[in-house]
């Protein structure tokens, strides 16, 4: 991505949203010192960083550095080898399995090409969490529906995946990540595979969430396109799309996190990334 994307161009009135209250509120997720490796190396090193309320941390880094891993750490599903994890005030890196599924209640994933089930309905696979939890049809519909109503496919409700687009499927994917109404969403790589326009559409979707609903998050991408798009525009509610922030402006609620090597490279805001002067960051966004 050429230029200064801090400097470059910029847009007209839009406001930037207010950051989320009270800095003091507690960090919906923490990593203290947090190391795992497998078959005896090492994939990830002392990482440390949190994600406040309303946040959105968007994690960088080349293909294979263990983001994915980050994510699998954030909600369980991996336990790490030394060091601490905690997510809404609880030490997960410390619990019990069992424990772990009220926790995970509370996390919405969109996995890397939506994985979605072929054999269920689009209605199925969006209340498939509720289904586990016995929740009665109707309110499975209306809650489905809902969340279909954001990613404006509420009339998919009874069609197949297979009879939906790359970009169809993965919005659905989306639908199911908030039918429950998360208090932290992570998105794995939810561009990846999608051509440009569609990218640009997950894109204000994921963007809408994080200003419409202030859900905490963590976005992994390997695209700096959709990862500046999100740093720099903001949603507007009012004629339902994206607009760009003022020039100069990055959203107050967006910052980035870089792994490299297995270490944490950078944990900072836009402008801080943009104008680091560290060889391989400044090589990675050029």
């Amino acid at each position: 991505m050429g230029g200064n994307p801090i400097t470059d161009g910029g847009a007209s009135g839009a406001t930037p949203p207010t950051p989320q209250s009270a800095s003091s509120a507690e960090p919906v997720v923490i990593f203290e010192d947090v190391s795992i490796g497998f078959e005896q190396k090492p994939v990830l090193e002392n990482i440390s960083f949190q994600v406040r309320p309303g946040e959105m941390r968007i994690l960088l880094g080349p293909a294979g550095v263990g983001k994915s891993v980050l994510l699998k750490l954030t909600n369980g599903l991996l336990r790490p080898d030394s060091g601490r994890i905690f997510v809404f005030g609880k030490e997960i890196s410390a619990m019990r399995e069992q424990d772990l599924f009220e926790i995970r209640g509370a996390i919405g994933t969109v996995f890397q090409e939506g994985a979605l089930f072929d054999s269920l309905t689009v209605r199925d696979n969006v209340g498939y969490r509720l289904l586990e939890e016995h929740i009665p049809d109707d309110e499975i519909t209306a809650r489905a529906t809902e969340a279909l109503r954001f990613v404006e496919l509420e009339g998919t409700l009874d069609k197949f995946p297979s009879e939906l687009s790359g970009g169809m499927r993965r919005r659905v994917a989306i639908a199911r990540a908030i039918v429950t109404n998360p208090k932290l969403i992570l998105y794995d790589s939810p561009t990846g595979g999608l051509d440009p326009i569609t990218s640009t559409t997950i894109i204000e979707l994921v963007m809408k969430q994080r200003d419409v609903s202030h859900t905490s998050s963590i976005v992994v991408t390997h695209r700096l396109q959709d990862a500046f798009v999100l740093a720099m525009h903001c949603f507007d509610l009012a004629n339902n799309q994206m607009v760009p922030l003022p020039p100069h402006q990055t959203d107050p609620n967006t910052s980035f996190l870089m792994l490299h090597q297995g270490r944490l490279v950078f944990d900072g805001t836009t402008k801080e990334l943009v104008n680091s002067q560290d060889p391989f960051i400044h090589e990675y966004i050029s």
